[in-house]
């Protein structure tokens, strides 16, 4: 199998790269522009960490080249295309929305008109769980109505799906929507509340908690994520036997279960050996409180189950960081630990 892809210096893309690479009987190009969101040095290191792989090749490409993409489409056949290059940060599109609408939303019409000039057998690409916005009802469900969201960057998630759906249905395309939940673990993104809270112990500096800390996310290990992609990947949608309904799937991708934001706190403390000291401040706008997937049809069309709890995966990434950035700065006693507070 030939495959694309897109944003492979991310965390999910590099992660999934590494789990069909140890298949030599995948091809894998993968593509990313290597912006400075967050640190461009981790992206580095992670395509770093692929090149051990002969059927892995990247090439820097931004979504938003019109040009480049369709050369890139004229010159391979793909047979699956997973998209997960996207500008992604709930807070920073408040900031910098027109960065959101070129990468989010004219990059995925240039994945989506690549894939159908070329007649690519599956279009799997990344959505989000943002989209649930203002749900109060959990767990969330794809059968749920998603037209309120909370911040630009989940409209334009929303929008990806919408697109999807109107290719599947006019040029027949198989395309599988993915709504990511909060997704953690070795080679993790800076900007997650598990990376700065980690490195925040382990300098000795208090840790940020939202919204008094009343928080909760359905948080799932790397490595469940990208088993679940991976057999995605092979359930190619095809047309409703009774109305006519396009080749057009969305899954929710998660764990299943709501781990609170203290739970977390109490982990890392755990996995640390380290007391969490904490600013208590109010909930931001554009976030979520809670979120929670109902993933059992994504169970039971893949056959697979995440198998990661949060302890053990909270302790993998804790190792992988320690191990990355090479030491721990001790801690100092600047803030009184957190369960003494709140």
């Amino acid at each position: 199998m030939k495959v694309l892809i897109t944003g492979m210096a991310g965390f999910i893309g590099h992660a999934l790269a590494r789990r069909l690479a140890e298949d030599a009987s995948h091809e894998i190009l993968g593509i990313d522009n290597l912006n400075e969101y967050y640190d461009a040095a981790i992206k580095q290191a992670r395509l770093n960490d692929l090149s051990g792989f002969a059927n892995v090749r990247f090439q820097r490409l931004d979504l938003t080249d019109a040009e480049g993409m369709q050369r890139l489409f004229a010159g391979t056949h793909f047979d699956c295309v997973v998209h997960l290059a996207a500008q992604a940060g709930v807070r920073y599109s408040l900031d910098h929305p027109e960065v959101y609408g070129q990468s989010n939303l004219i990059g995925h019409l240039n994945v989506l008109e690549g894939c159908r000039r070329q007649k690519v057998g599956h279009l799997v690409y990344a959505s989000s769980s943002s989209v649930y916005g203002r749900n109060a009802k959990v767990p969330f469900s794809v059968e749920d109505n998603v037209d309120q969201p909370v911040s630009l960057y989940a409209a334009t998630k929303k929008s990806n799906e919408l697109m999807a759906h109107s290719y599947a249905h006019l040029y027949d395309l198989p395309t599988t929507g993915l709504r990511f939940f909060t997704v953690y673990g070795p080679w993790g993104r800076p900007d997650m509340a598990l990376f700065k809270f980690t490195r925040n112990i382990l300098e000795g500096r208090p840790i940020e908690l939202y919204n008094q800390g009343d928080m909760s996310r359905d948080f799932t290990y790397i490595d469940d994520i990208t088993e679940s992609i991976a057999r995605i990947m092979d359930i190619v949608p095809r047309h409703g036997a009774q109305d006519d309904a396009p080749p057009y799937r969305l899954y929710n991708i998660g764990h299943g279960g709501p781990i609170s934001l203290m739970t977390l706190v109490r982990t890392l403390e755990e996995a640390t050996g380290i007391e969490a000291r904490c600013d208590y401040l109010p909930m931001q706008p554009g976030d979520m409180q809670h979120t929670w997937a109902d993933a059992e049809p994504l169970f039971t069309a893949t056959g697979f189950r995440p198998r990661t709890d949060v302890a053990e995966g909270v302790r993998r990434f804790v190792d992988w960081y320690r191990h990355y950035y090479n030491g721990v700065v001790q801690p100092v006693n600047a803030k009184p630990p957190c369960s003494r507070l709140g």
